[in-house]
């Protein structure tokens, strides 16, 4: 099975209907569509409203209004967001995913005699985005109107939750499911020359079971607990039998950058397969066969990850890469080496780093064109440790899969397609959007604006599997022109759904 894909709210459902059987949650269902904007007040209206009125009232205005948002950023129309501030400040810009973390990215603007600043941009409906404020080019704070926080490698970011976007359940703590337990030892390694501390988990019932257990290597280990909050991914999976119970192996590194991409990689995987999991091996109960070990990292992590993979297939034969950094001579060694006995998970965010992205979606062409089993999956998310905690439940349930995630399987079936970044994007008379099918499957295109009404129907047919693509002239069904503005180009089979934001400059 080979799939890939950008995901929407609606395609998460299946995976968050067991929050129902957690208590203090509730199951969620959501349907893909474009709702009508109601005829409440909007911010455009507000502007308006309050840049009209005298400085004295100005102040009143922008307290009633302040108060009747609902939450912070303002979101509107499923895609629309507005960042707000009020304080004093010379200048204030919102760095985050969404602009590479640029100190000089979405100024935000001061409405005239108040204190309320503002930026507006337009995200995909199930973006979701790390940030931050930053006054005067040098003070870096959280959004003090927005409570949802995520941790990073260097400390909490606000984030932007856009509409659709479905928070994951399983990173929470249940006090009603059975735990797992962690322990420490405090390694040395005679191959590296050091010690770490490595951290593993037991799961729940180890101590009852008389089995083995299947083993997943985490790289960045104590960061993916700490900042991802595996245990409690491992400990709902396990209650949910969404995975079999598995040890989980968490190794820090020492050295990061030579360890995972560097000078160190074949002494590290040497540390990794000769000395922690042969100790692992003698210490607990575990399977040595290597279709019952997984690796699993990010960004650099996911790149040796996928080393190991290439080199050691006798060892792990389940990758998974977040976000990875896929050095030229791993592409090439899957690319031209032999074919390996391997499966591979890869997911990856269209906000991540512009590299990383390119890096991913060449090893998703690679493992296509040679025939490996692989899932790639894309989200609207940057490069950060809330992309990658949401989705470490897919990897788990793919390699692991325990019996409500084998029913599931079989229900959903696999993805048809992916569809790329149309280009160019802003555009001003044409833009092209390509996609690739695996299977062949009846295809529809469509154009929407941003109120959900249809402006064109690209393409209704049924295609082979490959390479296609559509162009978008601008205009409606008639061939006649529309307005510069944002719009949505949804593409859609039986099986999957996916959509991207056009913007139309004339």
């Amino acid at each position: 099975m080979r799939t890939a894909r950008i995901l929407i709210k609606a395609e998460h459902r299946e995976k968050r209907k067991n929050m129902a059987k957690v208590p203090g949650c509730l199951s969620i269902f959501f349907f893909f569509c474009f709702i009508q904007t109601s005829q409440a007040q909007t911010f455009a209206d507000f502007l308006n409203r309050v840049w009209s009125l005298p400085d004295s009232q100005k102040y009143s205005a922008v307290d009633s209004f302040m108060n009747a948002v609902p939450a912070f950023p303002f979101t509107e129309q499923d895609s629309l967001a507005h960042f707000l501030f009020r304080g004093n400040a010379n200048g204030i810009n919102v760095p985050g995913d969404a602009n590479y973390w640029n100190t000089g990215a979405f100024p935000m603007t001061r409405i005239s005699g108040t204190d309320l600043w503002y930026h507006s941009e337009i995200f995909e409906p199930d973006a979701r985005l790390d940030y931050k404020f930053l006054l005067n080019g040098n003070s870096w704070i959280l959004d003090p109107l927005n409570p949802q926080q995520v941790s990073g490698g260097y400390g909490p970011n606000s984030e932007l939750q856009m509409p659709f976007y479905v928070p994951p359940p399983e990173i929470h703590y249940y006090p009603g499911i059975p735990h797992g337990r962690l322990q420490d030892t405090l390694f040395y390694s005679s191959i590296m020359g050091n010690s770490r501390t490595i951290r593993i988990y037991l799961p729940p019932d180890y101590s009852t079971r008389p089995d083995s257990f299947p083993v997943i290597l985490f790289h960045d280990g104590l960061e993916y607990l700490s900042l991802a909050s595996v245990q409690n991914i491992l400990d709902f999976l396990i209650s949910q039998q969404r995975i079999k119970p598995v040890i989980g192996v968490f190794v820090p590194p020492v050295n990061r950058t030579e360890e995972y991409a560097g000078s160190l990689k074949n002494a590290f995987s040497r540390f990794i397969v000769e000395e922690v999991l042969v100790w692992v091996d003698g210490k607990f109960r575990t399977r040595k066969n290597a279709e019952a070990r997984a690796t699993l990292g990010a960004s650099n992590g996911g790149n040796i990850a996928l080393w190991l993979g290439l080199h050691y297939p006798q060892v792990f034969s389940k990758i998974a890469g977040q976000s990875s950094n896929v050095e030229d001579s791993i592409a090439d060694g899957f690319s031209d080496g032999p074919q390996l006995n391997l499966r591979f998970y890869l997911d990856v965010g269209t906000y991540d780093i512009s590299l990383i992205l390119n890096r991913v979606k060449n090893l998703e062409t690679i493992l296509n064109n040679r025939g490996y089993n692989y899932t790639c999956r894309i989200y609207h998310e940057g490069h950060s440790w809330g992309n990658w905690r949401a989705h470490v439940d897919n990897a788990m349930e793919m390699f692991f899969p325990g019996i409500a995630s084998s029913i599931q399987e079989r229900k959903a079936g696999s993805r048809t397609f992916i569809m790329t970044p149309a280009y160019p994007n802003p555009f001003n008379s044409t833009t092209k959007i390509s996609y690739m099918l695996w299977q062949p499957a009846e295809v529809k295109i469509a154009v929407y604006n941003i109120y959900g009404q249809l402006i064109r129907t690209l393409h209704n047919a049924i295609e082979n599997p490959g390479e296609h693509s559509v162009v978008w002239n601008g205009t409606r069904e008639d061939q006649q022109p529309v307005a510069s503005g944002i719009y949505i180009v949804v593409m859609q089979s039986p099986e999957s759904r996916d959509l991207q934001k056009l913007i139309l400059i004339r």
